[in-house]
């Protein structure tokens, strides 16, 4: 009976870390999607955006929001899967989708809520687990919000120039290109703080620590040989991101 009993605990988490994977990949889909139907006009101003499929007319309108809605109708189905407070919180996440496409039009922080929209997913895999919200979990969700603020920040430097003329707003612009390390180094050192901290609450094994440090000094690299004013270089430290990101899966991994 104890091996049943933890094989079928074995089995619920195996399905839930399935579809859960599932979900996040097509509503991120979904979320990128129908920001770019918002965005269209203003994507056909900025040089790098303007090749993009809609802006283009490489993709019509009809066909993006068919695809669209077949995406959000995937998410739903997987969404059914959990239970019904993951449904209700699940739900909640259309709101952040919604507008954070918006942002960019009336507040110089729309990378903030794009850290809410895009790390909602730690509040809805933690509640389906434990069904409940632990500080532990809002210590995660928000580190994940500063570690958006950072690398996005990094990312809209890339379209300052273009971003001006076409009247769109971004972090990067409001903090300015001489004042832009000092920042993401604060965002970053807020991002550790908290991994910091959940991972000291969370009472990780010891081997997680050395692997946690390594992360950091990921993100010191980052910070020290960013070149704001050089946009192959802002895409190089962005895309770096994606190891940072696979270190800390990694250190949780093996530390739990």
């Amino acid at each position: 009976m104890p091996y049943l009993s933890h094989l079928r605990t074995n089995l619920k988490e195996s399905f839930f870390i399935y579809f859960f994977f599932l979900g996040a990949i097509v509503m991120r889909g979904a979320g990128c999607t129908f920001n770019d139907l918002i965005d269209m006009k203003l994507d056909s101003r900025v040089q790098r955006t303007a090749d993009r499929p809609l802006p283009s007319g490489e993709i019509t309108v009809k066909k993006a929001v068919i695809w669209l809605a077949f995406q959000c109708l995937i998410g739903f189905i997987i969404l059914l899967q959990f239970n019904l407070l993951t449904i209700f919180v699940g739900l909640l996440s259309l709101i952040l989708i919604c507008v954070y496409p918006f942002m960019k039009r009336i507040t110089w922080w729309p990378q903030l809520f794009l850290g809410l929209a895009f790390n909602y997913g730690i509040l809805i895999g933690w509640i389906e687990l434990h069904n409940n919200i632990s500080y532990i979990c809002l210590l995660l969700y928000i580190a994940g919000i500063f570690w958006t603020l950072g690398y996005d920040t990094i990312y809209a430097l890339m379209d300052i120039d273009d971003d001006r003329i076409a009247g769109i707003k971004s972090s990067a612009i409001y903090i300015g290109q001489k004042r832009i390390k000092i920042f993401i180094s604060i965002f970053y050192l807020s991002t550790f703080s908290l991994l910091f901290l959940c991972s000291i609450f969370g009472n990780v094994r010891w081997y997680f620590w050395p692997i946690f440090f390594i992360a950091f000094l990921q993100l010191i690299w980052q910070v020290l040989t960013l070149k704001a004013n050089y946009k192959n270089d802002c895409l190089k430290k962005f895309k770096s991101n994606n190891l940072f990101g696979l270190i800390i899966f990694l250190g949780f991994l093996l530390g739990n």
